[in-house]
């Protein structure tokens, strides 16, 4: 049974995750955890972390709006591989065994840890390549399987979706980093989205924690985004790599 503290707990990790999502990215890797620890088995507390930081994707896509409706013949192009990569994602996750699912933590944070860590570089990579290569040879119909690829995972388990998708449009899409980041996180809120509705009839929400999360997730963001001009989001995100490390390291030598 929970108390009052650790509603309290799990507010202020949504608070620094919607904070972190705005600033850097990888706020999954401070709410998962955090239920993990309050004794929330790992599929339930996965599924509630998901629901819980649907407002931060929300306000994020609202933020990009300008650019996203720039790109709607794109956005629905994509769009329904991320809405059914997200659904195909949550069947999947809830036909995991809690046991198997549990094994694969220390790899899913290690992975979304990872993610994190290449993003600075990733960017870095994308940006030349669409200064120096032109993919207006590429069928854009083509960024449609990677998408679903993607989405299947940010569906199963979420934390670095954003990389996977910025890297897999640019790859196919010729455009400006700008625009294409706003498309991402179109795509991002459409998985997560997708995956938090299928979530609602799993029975394995625990909604009282997913509210008092959302609200915390939702100040996150709007704090993240005044505090965005005078944090370092590179120091922030090796932060948040470090204690992603840290957590899969203590669940192996569990």
């Amino acid at each position: 049974m929970l108390d009052w503290m650790d509603y309290l707990l799990a507010a202020l990790a949504a608070l620094a995750a919607g904070a972190i999502n705005a600033l850097a990215g990888g706020g999954t890797l401070i709410t998962f955890p955090t239920l993990i620890a309050l004794g929330i088995p790992p599929i339930a507390a996965n599924i509630t972390s998901t629901v819980a930081l649907c407002p931060g994707y929300f306000g994020a896509t609202l933020a990009q709006l300008k650019d996203i409706r720039t790109q709607t013949q794109r956005l629905w192009l994509v769009l329904p591989a991320a809405v059914l990569g997200g659904v195909l994602g949550g069947v999947l996750l809830l036909n995991t065994e809690e046991k198997v699912f549990q094994a694969l933590v220390p790899f899913l944070i290690l992975l979304a840890s990872l993610l994190l860590a290449i993003q600075t570089p990733l960017r870095a990579w994308l940006t030349r390549r669409l200064q120096t290569h032109s993919a207006q040879g590429i069928p854009q119909t083509w960024a449609i399987p990677l998408i679903l690829l993607a989405a299947i995972y940010g569906g199963y388990f979420g934390a670095g979706l954003s990389v996977i998708v910025l890297a897999a449009l640019a790859l196919i899409l010729d455009d400006s980093l700008t625009r294409l980041n706003a498309l991402k996180q179109a795509v991002a809120f459409g998985v997560n989205i997708a995956a938090a509705v299928f979530f609602l009839f799993s029975g394995k929400v625990i909604w009282m924690l997913a509210l008092v999360m959302a609200c915390g997730a939702l100040l996150g963001g709007v704090l993240g985004g005044k505090l965005a001009s005078s944090i370092n989001p590179n120091a922030l995100r090796w932060l948040v790599v470090s204690i992603g490390v840290m957590i899969a390291v203590i669940y192996w030598i569990k």
